[in-house]
């Protein structure tokens, strides 16, 4: 029996569907299996914990305020898999970091969306074509590029978006350390003008005021100053922000005067960005010269050498009657 190109795509995608059908079965299943074993290994503890506390009711009441159970929820193991690792590389987990959402959840959804959009962009490539009446022998090739698309849109939208908040912590960084040398000059010590620029400040710094908000959690909790500023420090690829983390780090390790060093590093901040400024306006020159050679040129040349052109032209016709 001879089938045709076209009904041998269709049984392709069907076995392909029946395959990622089953796939995703085997996978619900044991997720449902490790789901309901994690709830009999909490449910033990939790009674464990109870008992050891003489009250089942308060540990019953205080197991939702912990903000962990959340992610224990979670299917976060298949983000340790080799497949997960795969999907959500360690530059798709930075990303996320630098687009705001640093938490284990954001990562599945990503990973979620990865998978969904890689499936579903060339099955609706093949019904486009399909009905449109594409070739048959190009609609392979066509779905591969659906395939990639979709596999790589995610990660173009977290590039873009990571790239807006780099450029918006460039520019909220001079008003950080402005507002840190006027707290360090009324007298407030390094700690009480993070905490006060992290609570009241995040009206006029959306990004560093939530990014200082984690570090100090993360001090309160027991980290080192260091430790919890390093995040500031290597997320978001600033130079002139790592320096900065690295002054008040030394300052809290050494201790000593700040204003000056502030004061020093606020100059340069400023000059840096005159500096951008002036290259950027460069760039916008140069773009517009191309801009007008390409509009105002060919209507500059019609006003000045059109009444020439038209001369010419009745001359050439009266020599030829």
């Amino acid at each position: 029996m001879n089938f045709t190109p076209e009904q041998l795509t269709t049984f392709s995608i069907v076995l392909l569907a029946l395959g990622l059908a089953l796939a995703g079965a085997l996978l619900g299943v044991r997720e449902v299996r490790r789901v309901r074993s994690d709830q009999a290994i909490g449910r033990a503890i939790h009674l464990g914990t109870a008992a050891s506390a003489g009250s089942q009711t308060e540990a019953e009441e205080a197991r939702p305020a912990n903000p962990t159970w959340a992610d224990q929820d979670l299917p976060a193991h298949w983000l340790h898999t080799k497949l997960g690792r795969m999907l959500v590389a360690d530059e798709d987990r930075r990303l996320i970091d630098q687009c705001g959402f640093p938490s284990t959840r954001a990562q599945l959804v990503f990973l979620v969306v990865r998978i969904a959009l890689a499936l579903l962009m060339p099955l609706l490539m093949w019904l486009l074509l399909k009905s449109t009446g594409f070739l048959p022998q190009r609609r392979g090739l066509a779905m591969a590029f659906a395939f990639v698309i979709g596999f790589l849109l995610p990660k173009w939208v977290l590039s873009y978006s990571a790239s807006g908040r780099r450029e918006r912590v460039a520019q909220e960084l001079p008003l950080f350390v402005d507002l840190l040398r006027l707290l360090q000059g009324v007298g407030l010590s390094l700690d009480q003008s993070l905490q006060i620029m992290a609570a009241d400040f995040g009206h006029v710094m959306h990004i560093l005021a939530g990014e200082l908000h984690i570090a100090n959690r993360q001090y309160s909790q027991g980290r080192t100053r260091e430790h919890s500023l390093q995040r500031l420090a290597t997320l978001y690829d600033n130079n002139n922000l790592a320096g900065l983390v690295a002054l008040l780090v030394q300052v809290d390790r050494h201790g000593g005067a700040v204003q000056e060093p502030l004061q020093k590093f606020s100059d340069r901040l400023r000059e840096h960005r005159r500096m951008e400024l002036k290259e950027r306006i460069g760039k916008i020159t140069v773009k517009m010269t191309g801009v007008m050679v390409t509009t105002l040129l060919p209507a500059l040349v019609i006003v000045t050498a059109g009444p020439g052109f038209l001369a010419v032209i009745r001359s050439l016709g009266a020599m030829t009657k």
